[in-house]
């Protein structure tokens, strides 16, 4: 995991800060700095709010249409958020800055806090509220003091994740011309490589990182969230929106046709003109995308297991430094782990220098987060006291983690292994330089024709992405369906 990392520094300390120094105080690096940390500082508190207010409005209020909301409101995660930028390039040829650099950011992220903040008010004790209603809270205040304290491991995971992916998107905001430490990293080495100039900005984008981390351990806090039994077997008492309805039913209207009504509208639009669909590439990146998928998220689920049953079972300072390198290397962008992997390989073990274990091992390091974030709130909600119970009963260790355990985290690791193959499937730049020659996805394929600006070449590929991804959200949905449903024997 640290590859990417001792990647960058070691050519930091080859140049030196002599040759650092005019680099990092650049009038370009501070433009970098400000667009990058306002677009992190604005974008995850944009992406909490909308995630948990949606979140909140499908299960605690009497909002019509629940069910169909609880589905077109994740709908947005198969869209990828370069196929976004790309649709909204589309239809306003003029978005771009910070402003549209937050509405792609948004509309593309805020899924990943509203599904795991779906799935803890799914699975929360209906009596906890009841007590504080009868002990006269208002709805506000019991929202504020008895729900909200318990999605923070779903609101902090989420937006840490949602942190990451704003540090390290590339093509997003390279198509609506926002730079930021990414775009300018991908221009840098591009004209030069490995240049100085390049890990100069990695070593900054590095470093927010390491803030980013050090923000959300310091207020992850560390309440317990396990219970036994499965609580009120009852529906919850939903709070009246009144005359909030018409509005809020239009808000959300406009928030869905924004996050999959205009990328499809375009990409429709697109397939109209020319034979677009008489590519002979398509077939092709359409297996490889698949096989990929599938192959980088189980490597990656078994990879994050360890860390994550260390930083829940058993924390401490070890357990959190693990954790820790996994999101440090996964915040940098593709490119850079790319090219450490192609260091690496070339002058340790050449055989794997463009191969499918390479690209592998870069989709773990990239997507680690989020299998660690679903594992990490899977294990946080399996009581360490059944395995015990399990043991005094004549189970082994082993067994009764298989038997016990297992069964309670399997969802929550079926909804990390498809966001990772998710995010696999989106992938760009590391399959660009890693994957073996002739190597064609349905990623990279798409922004070869975006960026030549064969806009109607470039759409089947974004309309099969989207396709691609829509079994990945069903499964994010199913488990947070199932967290409801579970009864813990």
């Amino acid at each position: 995991m640290l590859i990417p990392v001792l990647f960058v520094v070691t050519v930091a300390a080859q140049t030196g800060w002599q040759g650092l120094a005019p680099l990092l105080l650049r009038p370009k690096v501070g433009e970098l700095l400000v667009n990058t940390v306002l677009l992190v500082v604005l974008g995850v508190p944009l992406c909490v709010t909308v995630g948990v207010g949606s979140a909140w409005l499908v299960e605690r209020s009497d909002l019509p249409g629940r069910g169909v909301w609880s589905v077109l409101l994740a709908a947005p995660l198969a869209v990828p958020a370069f196929v976004s930028s790309y649709a909204w390039v589309s239809v306003v040829p003029s978005i771009g800055g910070l402003g549209g650099g937050l509405l792609i950011s948004t509309l593309a992220y805020a899924p990943l806090v509203y599904l795991p903040a779906l799935a803890v008010l799914r699975g929360l004790d209906p009596a906890l509220e009841d007590t504080a209603r009868s002990m006269g809270l208002g709805p506000g205040a019991v929202f504020r003091r008895v729900v909200l304290p318990q999605l923070r491991l779903a609101v902090w995971g989420g937006g840490l994740v949602v942190a990451l992916h704003l540090l390290a998107e590339y093509g997003a905001f390279a198509m609506i011309r926002f730079n930021t430490f990414t775009t300018a990293i991908m221009v840098q080495f591009r004209s030069s490589y490995a240049g100085p100039a390049a890990n100069a900005l990695g070593i900054v984008l590095t470093v927010l990182c390491l803030i980013v981390l050090v923000a959300e351990g310091s207020t992850r806090g560390s309440m317990r969230y396990a219970r036994i039994g499965s609580g009120a077997a009852r529906q919850p008492i939903r709070a009246a929106l009144g005359p909030a309805t018409a509005p809020t039913m239009i808000v959300l209207v406009g928030w869905v046709a924004a996050g999959i009504g205009v990328p499809l509208a375009a990409i429709s639009g697109w397939l109209t003109i020319g034979h677009p669909w008489a590519q002979r590439e398509i077939p092709q990146a359409v297996l490889t995308t698949v096989a990929l998928g599938i192959l980088g998220a189980v490597v990656t689920i078994i990879l994050a297991a360890p860390a994550a049953w260390l930083t829940v079972r058993h924390p401490g300072r070890g357990a959190r430094l693990l954790e820790g390198a996994g999101y440090l290397a996964s915040s940098l962008p593709g490119i850079i782990i790319a090219l450490a992997l192609v260091t690496v390989t070339i002058r340790l073990a050449p055989p794997l220098y463009q191969t499918v274990s390479t690209v592998v091992v870069a989709y773990a390091i990239m997507f680690m987060p989020r299998a660690m974030v679903a594992l990490r709130s899977g294990l946080a909600q399996a009581p360490p006291s059944l395995e015990e119970a399990a043991r005094a009963l004549g189970l082994s260790p082993f067994m009764s983690r298989l038997r016990v355990t297992l069964p309670v985290i399997a969802p929550s690791a079926a909804a990390g292994a498809a966001l990772v193959a998710l995010g696999i499937a989106n992938e760009l730049t590391a399959t660009l330089l890693l994957a073996p020659n002739g190597t064609r996805t349905l990623a990279t394929e798409f922004w070869s024709a975006s960026s030549s600006v064969a806009y109607s070449n470039a759409a089947p590929y974004a309309l099969l992405l989207i396709l691609a991804s829509v079994p990945a959200v069903a499964i994010l949905l199913a488990q947070t369906r199932r967290t409801s449903q579970r009864v813990m024997p």
